[in-house]
């Protein structure tokens, strides 16, 4: 009948233990100087030798024959509990032997003296599961044992065993084996069973094994099915994606190639992967390039040999130390969801999430967005895609143009400017709400007469036979006309250097939106949540009042937008955000600017 190989290789002695020495070399001289305790506690993760050492340890207390404190596994007490013919040795699961009265019944038969051995040991396996009254009944025997009385017990979770029950046990704790000594004793079974295991699939099952020989031998077993066993037949029989395939798949999660992913993904599910193996393949690889960043002397030792380091270092330039973070939480976010079914639907939109952080509001997702954000940032790359879609800013001119640009217009040349362009037509004033008020006179009538200018004579009536007037002569054509008084020089000097101004602020909306992240940068691209008005001097923005209003009304975006205006119109602009009125239109101009518009009147002064 075939034997699985964790149990047919199970070691026999001290010796044949792997990676524990600081245990057995304890428990040997103590079986030879004859100074053994009433009570032992092993302590360990899954397959580190604690049941084996338990039964090699029972085997030596009662051994006829000991050998340097190892039993000779061939007097009939070594064979009896081998073969488990021996009844003063008790092999108890306390998973299923958890409640009190199985204790009682323990601790009732254990006061009679061994049948034919030299002590009676009870070995009580996964003694974490005993219930507390299962407890409190194995603590009155463990305080005061007959001589002939030895309880080993073993377990996984040492926080869940009482302290009274601590304190009167030696403890023992069992570490992980390190993945030379795995691959060392796998090498040598597979010698022993002629099967052809290659360095390589030995190296890399020893590292799945995460410190465990019984599934180091298990997974062996699983393999020996093979001709030969080597890497690719480790991959396919755990049905594992492999090291060359989760790198390509981190790949693609690195260049956001969210249909590549899947794809990749689809293969592995079509070829027997299982979706929890292969995102923890996934968070093993990003905890390596974690350690690579954090670490990148002192963490090799940390590592999990299962990637080359040419491709570690590769992939580490795609990723921060903050995105890696991020990304393995998230995949064990998944892992965590999988227990609840729907396995193949929780990694696709894992996978999504990794590609594409800004479709997830986790935490994780978070992290990853804001972290490619400054990583964008540093590199100085636009962070959105209107910012790639902005127009590039105009170039200065050089400085030999600028040295060849027309010297400005004398004094003379600006007056017959004047008289041959005629002035823009400025806007007629709005009437005050509050009454109806006649256009202005040329001269108000609450201000006195000027005192270079003599009131007029008062006219006298015209005679009955005074012959009418002659008409007055049209003025000659050659005479140049009278100059109107402009009423801002400055201001329309200033729109004929810029051209229109109703336009300046959509010219200028690209360039401004590119300037900003993306929450101001989406508000300024928007027409109907932002539309601007240039007045002379002034760039006025005006926001729809809540949310845009208060993201925009800041000092620094003003500060921002306004050497951008100031290089499109040639000259300096000042900039100021106002609330816009409900309707979508600007808001009525200011009782301030009302009066500005007095200014037209030479006469009109202001005091």
């Amino acid at each position: 009948m075939y034997q699985a190989l964790y149990r047919k290789w199970r070691p026999q002695t001290f010796d044949d233990v792997a990676g524990q020495d600081h245990i057995t070399a304890t428990l040997k001289n103590q079986v030879r100087a004859g100074r053994l305790s009433h009570a032992y506690l092993f302590i360990g993760t899954r397959g580190t030798g604690k049941t084996t050492c338990a039964r090699i340890l029972a085997k030596a207390v009662n051994c006829e024959n000991p050998q340097d404190g190892n039993p000779c596994n061939a007097c009939r007490f070594c064979t009896g509990i081998d073969d488990g013919s021996l009844t003063d040795v008790v092999e108890m699961d306390a998973a299923s032997n958890n409640g009190v009265d199985n204790v009682r019944a323990l601790r009732d038969e254990a006061v009679f003296s061994p049948a034919s051995a030299k002590k009676r040991v009870y070995i009580i396996d996964e003694v974490h599961m005993l219930s507390g009254s299962a407890f409190n009944a194995l603590l009155k025997i463990l305080e005061e044992p007959p001589p002939h009385l030895m309880f080993i017990l073993a377990t996984t979770e040492l926080n869940k065993v009482p302290a009274t029950i601590l304190s009167r046990c030696q403890r023992h704790t069992f570490k992980r084996l390190d993945a030379a000594s795995v691959e060392a004793r796998l090498r040598y079974v597979a010698g022993e069973e002629k099967l052809a295991l290659t360095p390589e699939a030995a190296n890399l099952i020893a590292l799945l094994s995460e410190g465990g020989m019984r599934d180091a031998l298990s997974m062996l077993d699983q393999c020996a099915g093979r001709e030969k066993i080597d890497t690719d037949t480790v991959y396919s029989v755990m049905g594992m994606a492999g090291a060359r395939q989760t790198v390509r798949l981190l790949r693609l999660i690195a260049q956001r190639d969210t249909a590549g992913a899947l794809t990749l993904f689809d293969s592995l599910w079509r070829d027997g992967k299982n979706p929890s193996t292969v995102l923890g393949e996934l968070a093993s690889l990003q905890r390596d390039l974690l350690l690579t960043a954090v670490a990148p002397s002192g963490g090799k030792a940390l590592l999990s040999g299962s990637y080359d380091a040419a491709e570690l270092q590769s992939l580490s330039e795609s990723f921060t130390a903050a995105g890696l973070v991020a990304g393995i939480e998230r995949v064990q976010s998944a892992l965590n969801d999988m227990r609840t079914g729907q396995a193949r639907t929780v990694c696709e939109l894992c996978l999504i999430s990794l590609c594409e952080p800004e479709t997830g509001d986790s935490l994780s997702a978070l992290r990853q967005r804001i972290d490619r954000l400054e990583r964008l940032l540093r590199q100085g790359l636009p962070a959105g895609p209107a910012a790639r879609t902005a127009p590039a800013p105009p170039e200065a001119p050089a400085p030999e143009a600028k040295a060849a640009l027309p010297s400005p217009p004398e004094p003379e040349q600006k007056r017959e400017l004047n008289r041959t362009a005629a002035p823009e037509p400025m806007p007629e004033p709005e009437a005050p709400p509050w009454e109806d008020a006649p256009p202005l006179p040329e001269t108000p009538p609450w201000l006195p007469p000027a005192e270079d200018t003599p009131p007029p004579p008062p006219e006298a009536p015209p005679a009955e036979d005074a012959p009418p007037p002659p008409p007055e002569a049209p003025p000659a054509e050659d005479a140049p006309p009278e100059p109107e008084p402009s009423p801002a020089p400055r201001e329309i000097s200033a729109a004929a250097a810029d051209g229109a101004a109703e336009d300046f602020w959509e010219r200028l909306r690209p360039r401004a939106a590119a300037a900003f992240p993306g929450g101001i940068q989406a508000i300024l691209e928007d027409p109907h949540k932002v539309t601007g008005r240039l007045e002379g001097d002034m760039l006025s923005l005006y926001a729809t009042p809540g949310f845009e209003l208060n993201m925009l009304d800041r000092p620094d975006t003003a500060a921002v937008i306004a050497p951008l205006a100031s290089e499109q119109a040639g000259r300096s602009i000042r900039v100021r955000i106002r609330e816009r009125s409900p309707d979508g239109s600007a808001p009525e101009r200011p009782s301030g600017e009302r009066l500005d518009t007095l200014r037209k009147y030479p006469i009109v002064k202001f005091v």
